[in-house]
């Protein structure tokens, strides 16, 4: 079977299409197909709250989900003892890969803050060349080097790269729709305090959920691919609103620019500037900041990236190897079935005290009830971290953040 008949079935497989001819198949497919691609350019979870939940030490041995790589490059600045980073989209890989070989080939800090920070430098194409093309695989140099519409794939890092990918493509259409509202994003990234950063919100972005072109794209479950967000997770979201996707999103909106200093908060600034800011000077995330760069590229080769699932991954680890799993929100897209095997081999690779991280779309935790009491009532829920990660996690899109302990 080939490389691309293989992550085509992996997906598909994870995203569990529906049957037949229904328009939820026609959905589940497309959400599928949209994700063999490049999806995140940036991971939307916040890796700060990541780590304090879980206390990320030295002696910890770390499974994580690749995505755009911003948390498990974070993760790696905590030098954990080893990281396993697995993803289906062979684009994420490619994307973990050369920020790790950025991080271990780039002359200086300055030299990889051009490349993931500004991320549109001329001479990022040159760095490229000389620095990263003759370290890295041959199957990852491929993808960078392929043609596409606008050039080789490596040309995104000297045009804004935050702006491609399926999230990049969604955020520039959201500003489309600011536009015509007149919204002014200035006034939010110039904001002195969280008074003012409310303002923006209550007088610029609330009204825009008023308009009929705004109520009908939210309420069509295909709008939201561009998060990241398949059908059944569009349903989950629905429901911590009696059904309507429009209150759930006006209140993530309102928390993302509202609730943390916009000179704090990366995340804003990826919704509100289409990248980090322009001065090298604003929030960004821990792998990008000067003082970690040493450390990230001491710590390199703690972490090994894979394109393949979860349980393909566990299945390969030993009994009681691994003590922190940072899932994203991956158990979002799973059935019964998938989550009992996946807890399966967590239970069974996990030592005494692992901790494991995940976010749900919904307010509540999804596991009770689905996964089976013989696996759950080894691990214990703790209830505090995790509100207190939910309420921290700047990121603002997810509805929980939830932390179970393996007990013993």
């Amino acid at each position: 079977m080939s490389q691309s008949l293989t992550v085509k079935k992996r997906i598909h497989e994870a995203v569990k299409p529906n049957a037949g001819l229904s328009w939820e198949g026609v959905l589940d497919r497309l959400f599928s197909r949209f994700f063999q691609g490049l999806v995140y350019p940036q991971i939307w979870e916040d890796p700060v709250e990541d780590m304090n939940a879980v206390q990320l030490t030295s002696q910890d041995d770390v499974v994580c989900i690749a995505s755009g790589g911003c948390n498990v490059m974070s993760y790696l600045c905590a030098s954990p003892a080893s990281i396993i980073t697995v993803d289906l989209s062979p684009a994420h890989v490619a994307l973990n890969k050369l920020k790790l070989a950025a991080a271990s080939h780039l002359p200086d800090q300055a030299s990889f803050y051009d490349f993931f920070g500004y991320a549109n430098r001329a001479n990022n194409i040159d760095n490229f060349d000389w620095y990263l093309a003759p370290n890295l695989d041959e199957q990852t140099l491929k993808y960078w080097d392929r043609k596409r519409i606008g050039g080789k794939r490596k040309m995104m890092f000297s045009k804004g790269f935050y702006r491609y990918g399926l999230l990049g493509r969604f955020i520039g259409a959201t500003h489309l729709v600011a536009r015509f509202g007149r919204v002014d994003f200035t006034q939010l990234l110039k904001a002195q305090n969280l008074a003012d950063q409310q303002a923006f919100y209550d007088q610029q972005i609330a009204p825009l959920y008023d308009k009929p072109i705004v109520k009908f794209l939210a309420r069509r479950r295909a709008s939201l691919f561009g998060l990241g967000i398949p059908p059944a997770q569009y349903d989950k979201l629905t429901a911590d609103a009696g059904g309507d996707i429009l209150a759930v999103l006006q209140e993530r909106t309102r928390k993302l620019f509202c609730d943390f200093p916009i000179d704090q908060n990366y995340f804003a600034w990826q919704a509100a500037n289409r990248g980090y800011a322009p001065d090298g000077n604003g929030p960004v995330p821990p792998y990008l900041e000067a003082e970690n760069f040493e450390r990230l590229r001491t710590n390199a080769d703690r972490l090994s990236i894979h394109n393949q699932s979860l349980n393909e991954m566990l299945i390969k680890q030993p009994d009681a190897s691994k003590s922190v799993y940072f899932l994203l929100d991956a158990q979002d897209w799973m059935d019964d079935i998938q989550l009992n095997a996946l807890w399966s081999e967590i239970s069974r690779t996990a030592r005494p005290g692992a901790r494991v991280l995940f976010r749900t779309g919904g307010i509540p935790d999804i596991l009770p009830g689905r996964v089976a009491p013989s696996l759950l009532d080894q691990w214990t829920y703790d209830e505090e971290s995790s509100r207190t990660a939910t309420e921290r996690d700047r990121s603002a899109i997810y509805g929980g953040v939830h932390l179970y302990r393996k007990i013993g």
